[in-house]
């Protein structure tokens, strides 16, 4: 029984030391997401702008990173994914506000945004059905084992997310809240 606690003990300080390094930031979200990352479009009135994303402390062997925004209360039975990209140089450790929109082309060099459960690539922000409670926003950035993931903008959010998890070293989120 004491090899075994000292195992469990060992292995849960392994996972705290490592989880404790990699993290991700923003100026501009925190509990509660503002109208800047509420969607326009599907009844919501929203500016639907990308929140800049920072991100410190990547584990060794990060060839590249990946940032999502996944709402796992969207009444779909699988959640909503509002946001994909991929193919984040590993010396990249920001994206800027507005990174999301396609058409200001602010992405790093080489960086794909994929298609969202909205049906298009690019950012697409909060808007959760009137009455709902509060629906959580997950943004998480995964450190990957592979410089580039072998898909496109057309890639469904489903195979971009098994990829993500298939290369993840590590990943870090922030959550925020929104309901109207």
């Amino acid at each position: 029984m004491k090899k075994f606690t000292l195992l469990i003990a060992g292995v849960c300080m392994g996972v705290f030391l490592h989880a404790g390094g990699f993290t991700l930031k923003s100026p501009d979200i925190s509990g509660q997401l503002t109208i800047d990352q509420v969607y326009k479009g599907f009844g919501c009135n929203g500016k639907n702008i990308s929140p800049e994303l920072v991100w410190s402390h990547a584990p060794k062997g990060t060839k590249s990173f990946a940032v999502t925004l996944y709402d796992p209360d969207a009444p779909t039975g699988s959640g909503w994914w509002h946001w994909l990209v991929f193919n984040i140089p590993a010396s990249v450790h920001k994206l800027p506000a507005g990174a999301g929109d396609p058409a200001k082309h602010l992405l790093p060099k080489g960086a794909v945004q994929s298609r969202t459960d909205f049906g298009k690539p690019g950012f697409g922000g909060a808007c959760p059905p009137v009455g709902d409670r509060a629906h959580r926003y997950i943004f998480t950035v995964y450190a990957l084992d592979v410089e580039k993931l072998p898909l496109d903008a057309d890639s469904p959010p489903a195979l971009v997310g098994f990829m993500l998890e298939k290369h993840a070293i590590a990943k870090a989120s922030l959550i925020s809240y929104y309901g109207r």
